[in-house]
């Protein structure tokens, strides 16, 4: 299937997902807000891949919501003291919310991989990933305050997640870069890279690596984590065992030590294809 916005190809285990709209500068249009929700959606409900890579095109990784949207599209009635004007945008703002949280709800790891410029919306991207990568070049920024906003997509829950509060703060109040060592030493980045090759080379080695391990278990893992995240210890550890309980396949455990002994790769299900409302 073609995309206008992204690239789609699945090979070893793993599905690269790259943003191609390089002339644009990956803006992020409105064919993008729906486009990445099938594409993800599509990959791990059916079951085609075990890890995703998201990568982007030219020299800059995404310049964010494109300007137009909120022309024509967000805003909905132009008048503030239209009735519906509020009720419109909220809504609106929920689904693009919900276009990125695809990605942080799929079952498989998702590692995206950016070069040059990550601007406003693309930081609300990135940061709906299991784990991000930078080249030397590479810088966020979140960049709404510049253009008289407060971002809302997604930005501030995830991004605590990995900085400091006052950090956060400050990208947040004053829209500065944040280049890609100081973004790995404050613990968004996993790594940083010489270039955009280099970069994009070793997080596909990394996402085929994912693939060869056991999905139900590197499942478990994002759920559990994310969970984790989310939750008091306590509730954490109970919900670890339960789902243990419920889940933990002596039969892939065995495969997985045996492969280990053997030094081979191991022999593991895939997911479950997601059924649909029928149960089909």
């Amino acid at each position: 299937m073609s995309y206008t916005c992204f690239d789609v190809e699945i090979a070893d285990g793993v599905a690269h997902i790259k943003m191609n709209r390089p002339e644009k500068r990956n803006a992020m249009i409105v064919e993008f807000w729906a486009e990445l929700p099938e594409i993800v959606r599509d990959i791990d409900e059916n079951a085609k891949a075990r890890a995703i890579v998201l990568s982007s095109t030219g020299p800059v990784f995404c310049a964010g919501i494109d300007i137009g949207m909120f022309q024509n599209d967000v805003a909905g009635p132009g008048d503030k003291n239209h009735p519906q004007y509020g009720a419109h945008f909220y809504q609106k703002v929920k689904y693009l919310q919900a276009s990125l949280s695809a990605l942080e709800d799929c079952r498989i790891p998702v590692l995206t991989a950016i070069q040059g410029g990550c601007f406003g919306g693309g930081v609300d991207l990135i940061t709906a990933c299991d784990m991000r990568y930078g080249t030397e070049d590479s810088f966020i920024t979140i960049y709404e305050i510049n253009v008289g906003m407060t971002a809302d997509v997604g930005t501030f829950p995830r991004i605590l997640n990995h900085m400091p509060e006052g950090v956060v703060r400050e990208l947040a109040y004053t829209g500065r870069k944040m280049g890609a060592e100081e973004c790995k030493m404050r613990g968004l980045f996993n790594e940083v890279y010489s270039d955009h090759a280099t970069m994009v080379s070793a997080v596909m080695d990394m996402a085929r690596d994912i693939a060869t391990k056991p999905p139900l278990a590197v499942y478990g893992c994002k759920r559990a984590i994310s969970y984790s995240r989310d939750h008091t210890t306590q509730d954490a550890l109970d919900n670890i065992a339960v789902w243990n309980m419920s889940m933990l396949i002596p039969s892939e455990m065995m495969e997985a030590m045996m492969a280990g002994q053997q030094k081979r790769l191991g022999k593991f299900e895939d997911l479950p294809i997601v059924q649909d409302k029928t149960g089909t």
